[in-house]
């Protein structure tokens, strides 16, 4: 049968098949921006792959959701290997068979750069979308990158240069949540649409998106709270969680008593990081989305043990919280592994809420962050694809 050519998409003002692979909640809402943005380029685009609720607002096809790659650490990826390792096999078979005119991996390299090794291969452009963090952990990735995609789309200023240095085209465009959070926040405002006392404190508890984070996190934060309120009677706690793992949650803070102090919210973490005055949170994403609404936080994290003994061999900086991997210091503490107590975590929220004046310049420091990372993410990113197809 003669195969039948598919038309250059740069000669179709509005039309472009995109396939994407977003493997976690952070990933879906970048996946959901961008997309706003090529959709303004591309007003009929057709998009599919694995995402969730934010691309498919955008009129993305999810084939799976995001969920089944949302697995943290070595030991607890083992666990799902079989059945993500069969995703991928899937998905590449079906994208090969009708191939878009792009696919763009959000985040999640250990999925989509050997997903986008295979499709470069036999010639569909490779796009990745949030370089993977070679400055902080698995510095010899730098390999793989350069062997699977044709360009990068950096969120961080200083990556550019550093993929350029080792031969991969990239383009720094700007964090998109940056756009999505106001340099100030009313957080009495915050408050009042939540339903707490703007007069009283607010702690958020944010013990991470998935499944694992949630086994290993959830119970240490909310027992913390209990410490908490011991100390402080009039405080406030809040602890947003995606719809498919709420009734979990729930089940954890009943089992420590403190349904009636803790709110837990259906997803809302932007709402609880606009009401709080500081914030308990797992390492990942939602840190920086904290510095960016300009709170005070502790960073916690805490997995399998044989997990975290392989990450930390292969750590790069002293650091692991986002927002101190930026500014370049320990503006924010963290508490890992065996060191994240109960006791500890409430100690440390306790901390922030008797400084103000620490507080005070912190926030003056986030508040630049903020600055360095705000671009017209969608834009810059349509217009490096633009690019990309052009070739």
């Amino acid at each position: 049968m003669q195969a039948v050519a598919q038309q250059d998409p740069t000669t179709r003002p509005d039309a472009l098949t995109c396939a994407l692979v977003a493997g976690e909640a952070s990933g879906d809402l970048l996946g959901g921006l961008l997309l706003q943005g090529l959709r303004t380029r591309w007003p009929h685009m057709q998009s599919y792959g694995i995402g969730g609720p934010h691309m498919t607002s955008q009129g993305f096809e999810p084939w799976w959701p995001y969920e089944k790659l949302a697995v943290r650490g070595y030991v607890e990826v083992l666990r799902h290997y079989r059945e993500i390792v069969g995703i991928r096999k899937q998905l590449r078979e079906r994208l090969l068979s009708d191939r878009p005119d792009i696919f763009i991996g959000v985040d999640a390299p250990d999925f989509n750069l050997d997903l986008a090794h295979a499709l470069k291969a036999q010639g569909v452009p490779t796009v990745h979308f949030v370089c993977p963090s070679i400055w902080a952990w698995r510095a010899d990735r730098i390999h793989k990158i350069r062997d699977s995609v044709n360009h990068v789309l950096c969120i961080f200023p200083f990556e550019e240069a550093l993929l350029a240095s080792h031969g991969i085209d990239a383009t720094y465009v700007g964090h998109p949540i940056a756009q999505t959070i106001p340099l100030e926040t009313d957080t009495t405002a915050a408050k009042l649409a939540l339903g707490l006392d703007p007069a009283r404190p607010v702690v958020a508890l944010l013990p991470g998106s998935r499944l694992s984070e949630i086994n290993y996190l959830a119970e240490r934060f909310i027992q913390a709270s209990r410490l908490m309120l011991a100390s402080q009677p009039h405080l406030q706690f809040v602890l947003p969680a995606l719809p498919a793992l709420k009734s979990r949650v729930e089940a954890r803070v009943a089992e420590q008593q403190m349904t009636p102090h803790i709110q837990v919210l259906n997803g809302q973490s932007h709402q609880a990081l606009a009401a709080c005055d500081v914030t308990l949170i797992a390492s990942g994403t939602a840190t920086l989305e904290a510095a960016l609404f300009k709170k005070p936080m502790l960073i916690a994290y805490n997995m399998n043990w044989i997990s975290w003994q392989i990450m930390r061999r292969q750590k790069l900086q002293p650091w692991v919280g986002l927002p101190n991997i930026l500014c370049q210091d320990f503006v924010v503490p963290e508490l890992l592994q065996e060191a994240a107590t109960p006791q500890a975590l409430a100690n440390g929220v306790l901390d922030w809420l008797d400084s103000p004046a620490k507080i005070e310049q912190l926030q003056q420091r986030f508040t630049q962050l903020h600055h360095s990372l705000m671009r017209d993410t969608p834009q810059l990113a349509a217009h490096a694809i633009q690019k990309i197809l052009s070739r």
